[in-house]
């Protein structure tokens, strides 16, 4: 675990207006990354960079109140049971350190394991048919069986098919929210949320109260799909945001799974396929795929030292 003033620093910085949370984590990553943003030195020559001092630099005076705030904040959550990781940690997703958006840091109730690297994205429409859902259903039953994590969302229709099925097949699922951690929406998912909590994860990238709102769930997508080394979409219309995750996923240089019947049905499913998806007909398509988590560890770890040396 990092040093506590320094956790501190990262999520005080995020509660200063204008300043990008996707570049604080990049920063925080590099060497001396914090102590030289709060210098105004940043590593990076970008826009965001830019942005983010003059935030910074305006803000000067206000900076210990954030970080009171934010201690006060971490004890309650401690003793609420809630977790922190934050991209100082070494236990931080190593499939979300891949990403170029990823989020500075993750509350979450449960556990995060190593394994949970060999893990996929299924998502879907909350307006599910009877066939999509037993699709959901059989896929993550599937998955968990071969020992893969199911991620979804925690929403209704495909995502609570696949989390119901991966818990009574004995598996491992994660819920990745849009909201803050000590919020469950649907409110109906409550006593789910719950179970998915004893076996493995609810995490959320948000302030702990933030609640449901139109621009959280887009970015709960980014999340899903940086957590996971794949997306398999079941049922999802053209303005769908298992569609959404599909692109995110793509520009992650994640694999994009489309079921065949998605491939059949929605003509976009088809030009995602010329984009570098995969039509998949049974779960052996996805799994043959999946790299091992020692494999991605490597993988983040060499990403890592390139920041390193770069910084």
């Amino acid at each position: 675990m990092t040093a506590a003033n320094e956790v501190i620093d990262l999520i005080a910085l995020c509660r200063v207006r204008g300043v990008s949370w996707h570049f604080v984590a990049r920063q925080a990553q590099r060497p001396g990354g914090l102590a030289g943003l709060l210098a105004g030195e940043p590593a990076e020559k970008s826009l965001d960079a830019a942005e983010a001092v003059q935030a910074i630099e305006a803000e000067r005076d206000a900076l210990p109140r954030h970080r009171e705030i934010v201690a006060a904040m971490l004890e309650e959550l401690n003793a609420e049971g809630v977790r922190l990781t934050t991209v100082l940690d070494d236990e931080y997703p190593v499939n979300l350190r891949l990403i170029y958006n990823l989020p500075p840091f993750l509350t979450f109730r449960g556990a995060l394991q190593a394994d949970d690297a060999r893990s996929v994205a299924v998502v879907g429409t909350r307006e599910a048919s009877v066939e999509g859902v037993a699709s959901a259903r059989r896929l993550a039953a599937q998955l968990v069986e071969a020992g893969v994590t199911v991620l979804s969302g925690l929403a209704r229709g495909i995502d609570t098919a696949a989390h119901e099925a991966a818990l009574e097949a004995g598996g491992r699922t994660i819920a990745v929210m849009g909201t803050g951690i000590r919020l469950v929406y649907p409110p109906e998912n409550a006593a789910l949320a719950e179970r998915i909590a004893s076996t493995g994860a609810l995490v959320s990238q948000f302030w702990p109260d933030s609640p449901p709102a139109r621009y959280s769930f887009p970015r709960r997508n980014v999340v899903m799909s940086g957590m996971g080394q794949g997306t398999v979409v079941v049922e999802a219309s053209a303005t769908s945001g298992a569609k959404l995750q599909a692109r995110y996923a793509l520009e992650h240089g994640k694999r994009v799974f489309l079921l065949s019947s998605l491939v059949r049905d929605r003509p976009w499913a088809r030009g995602y396929l010329k984009r570098g998806a995969i039509e998949v007909r049974s779960v052996d398509d996805i799994v043959r795929m999946l790299q091992s988590p020692k494999a991605v560890q490597a993988r983040s770890d060499q990403r890592r030292q390139l920041t390193l040396a770069l910084g």
